[in-house]
């Protein structure tokens, strides 16, 4: 064992490494208090570390990120990126537009520098647009629509998936609008791909419920929609100045309907609700020849006189042989204070129109929901922003976003598609 030294020795032992440490404390302490240099960012041994430099296959790459807010594809794939060119860290980005007017510039712009400013190494982006010439405008004409002389109406091709949902009702003021608006906005919102037809020619109301302010862009002979809240929507209210009344002859409206349904490019959609006119008139019949896979949805209040008239608006589809999706009962009670329920127009309004229709057509004719009153569903509307968005849990609400949800499930049949089956032969 090796003795310790004690004493005095011991200190004078011990007191050098002390007062290394202490001169190494201090020099820690002078070089922490030195400044950076400034400038861009050094390795160990000073030298500048390079900047990535970026390349235009990664701002391709990004612009394909980027839809066009109408048609809802990629603007790569729509031929409208003219040109890349990258220069360092800056980038600039060329883009066609479909036309020279076209509403949805400033958002184009807006998505095509937030995409390609997110690629590394990118610091400045600048977006030049330009106009398709009319070569070019066929051409995205024939890429969506295809090479058919005429435009086709495709929710009534053998092939189509789209469920077609007609919501009719037997007089006007029981809240049919507010119904499509916010069943097409809870559809919506559940994912689907949906789109609106305002069929009401004469009483046009869907543009405003949904808060659809743009006007349609046409490109050759195609229209494309303006969007409102994942809803696309068309309606003759688009094309009228001001509150002007759309005056036309049967004729007349039988040719509107179907240029919305043939020259509008609604996309592969999921759902189409058409807004009816009340009654049973001359749009009913010309809905019943252009989709004849169009269900009906009757939309009805409590008092036993509208049910009545709502009857005859669902009975039609015994002469024009359509299915009857459902009955929705608006306007079914309003709840108190106090939590009791007044029935201000009735009850039983709803589930005697589903009982007769289903024992006129011999098939079960569900009744689909009962809509409670609710001030703020009128303001709402009024505000352009569907119920079911502003305020998702109000009782008026969950029950309109379950009549969306019971339409959103129903099985679509295979009648009239082609399954791609041969016989074979043993």
């Amino acid at each position: 064992m090796v003795p310790q030294p004690t004493g005095p020795t011991r200190r004078r032992c011990f007191e050098p490494a002390r007062r290394h440490m202490s001169v190494f404390d201090v020099t820690l302490a002078r070089l922490a208090a030195v400044p950076l240099p400034a400038g861009p960012p050094r390795s160990i041994a000073g030298v500048v570390a390079p900047s990535v430099t970026p390349s235009s296959e990664a701002v391709h790459a990004a612009l394909a990120g980027v839809q066009d807010p109408e048609i809802r594809r990629p603007i790569t794939e729509l031929g409208m990126v003219k040109d890349v060119s990258v220069d360092g860290a800056s980038v600039t980005v060329a883009v066609w537009l479909t036309v020279a007017g076209c509403p949805m510039r400033d958002r184009i712009t807006n998505d095509v520098t937030a995409a390609v400013r997110a690629v590394e190494g990118v610091r400045d982006v600048r977006v030049e647009l330009d106009v398709m010439s009319d070569e070019q405008r066929t051409a995205l004409r024939r890429q969506l629509r295809g090479d058919a002389a005429e435009p086709r109406i495709p929710f009534a091709e053998p092939g189509s998936m789209t469920r077609v949902y007609a919501v009719a009702s037997g007089k006007g003021g029981v809240g049919k609008s507010s119904v499509t608006v916010n069943v097409a906005a809870a559809l919506a919102a559940r994912g689907l791909s949906v789109g609106v037809v305002d069929a009401d020619i004469y009483g046009h109301s869907v543009p405003r419920m949904l808060g659809a302010s743009e006007r349609p862009t046409r490109v050759e002979e195609m229209i494309l929609p303006p969007i409102a809240h994942e809803v696309r929507v068309i309606s003759i209210g688009m094309f009228v100045q001001g509150n002007q009344p759309v005056v036309w002859r049967g004729p007349m409206l039988h040719r509107a309907l179907q240029q919305f349904l043939a020259d509008v490019f609604w996309g592969d959609l999921d759902v189409l609700l058409l807004d009816l006119p009340p009654g049973t008139g001359d749009v009913a019949i010309s809905v019943a020849q252009l989709i004849p896979n169009a269900e009906i949805l009757v939309v009805t209040t409590p008092q036993q006189a509208a049910a009545e008239v709502a009857e005859r608006a669902g009975a039609i589809a015994l002469q024009t042989r359509q299915r009857l999706a459902g009955v929705v009962e608006n306007m079914s009670w309003l709840t108190l204070p106090d939590g009791s329920k007044m029935e201000l127009f009735g009850s039983g309004g709803g589930a005697a129109v589903a009982a007769s229709l289903s024992r006129a057509l011999g098939a079960d004719v569900p009744l689909l929901g009962q809509i409670p009153l609710d001030p703020a569903l009128r303001e709402s509307g009024d505000a352009g922003t569907p119920f079911v968005l502003t305020r998702p849990d109000a009782p008026a609400a969950v029950a309109l976003r379950s009549v969306a949800d019971r339409l959103a499930v129903r099985a679509r049949g295979l009648a009239g598609m082609s399954l791609s089956i041969s016989p074979s032969r043993h």
